[in-house]
């Protein structure tokens, strides 16, 4: 299912803001302080004859230097920005990560469908909050807590389904890798859209949940036209 309207190329969205150099610890300590997002130290990345592994130890890592250190990561998040200081004064090259489910839900699609949405959302005049790009060629969409539980059944209700899409969110007992975490070789999590004063208010999933499918469902077909 897809509407009849006029093509929007992936470059018509505003171009990723140009990153700043952070350490870890100011970047946690500032999302705790000025977000009040909850924050955990993950896993880093060490050189190893030569090359960068992730000090997981797991020559396989599928994220190196961008994952939770142990399974019990839940607890051991702060929303305070004393604290998070103190963690990260102890490892300072651990990955930021941000539990989600709490102050927000993340929705994730692909960077082509997201950098698509963000177009259309801006014709469309939407509020926005922040929106991160990650070096696997993924973008998450921050919003208000509680999204994940319902976005399978917004997308349906449009007609799609969200798995066939990769329309995914990130809900309670997860978490995500925020800025300047590093993956591996593959480069940093970037904003696509930083924190401001502007978007300390989410918005609902409702109101991005249609731009975001229909990018996404376009993505996927024009995919499958791509299939020899």
């Amino acid at each position: 299912m897809l509407g009849v309207e006029d093509p929007i190329g992936v470059t018509e969205a505003a171009q990723v803001p140009q990153q700043r150099g952070e350490q870890s610890l100011d970047a946690a300590v500032r999302y705790a302080e000025e977000r009040h997002w909850d924050v955990f130290p993950g896993t880093w990345l060490e050189a190893v004859g030569g090359d960068e592994r992730c000090s997981c130890g797991d020559a396989g890592c599928a994220l190196p230097g961008a994952h939770a250190d142990r399974p019990d990561w839940a607890g051991g998040a702060t929303g305070g920005g004393a604290a998070a200081r103190r963690m990260w004064s102890r490892r300072p090259r651990a990955s930021v990560l941000l539990p989600t489910g709490r102050t927000f839900d993340a929705l994730e699609v692909p960077e082509s469908a997201g950098f698509l949405a963000l177009a259309r959302m801006e014709r469309m005049a939407l509020t926005l909050g922040p929106v991160t790009r990650t070096p696997d060629r993924r973008m998450l969409f921050f919003v208000l807590p509680g999204a994940a539980a319902k976005s399978s059944e917004l997308v349906r209700r449009l007609g799609w389904d969200a798995g066939a899409i990769d329309l995914t969110g990130r809900g309670e007992g997860h978490y995500i890798a925020a800025p300047p975490t590093r993956v591996g070789a593959r480069g940093a999590v970037q904003w696509a859209r930083k924190p401001t004063h502007a978007n300390r208010w989410l918005p609902e999933v409702d109101e991005l949940i249609s731009p975001l499918a229909y990018a996404c469902a376009r993505e996927a077909a024009d995919a499958r036209t791509r299939v020899p």
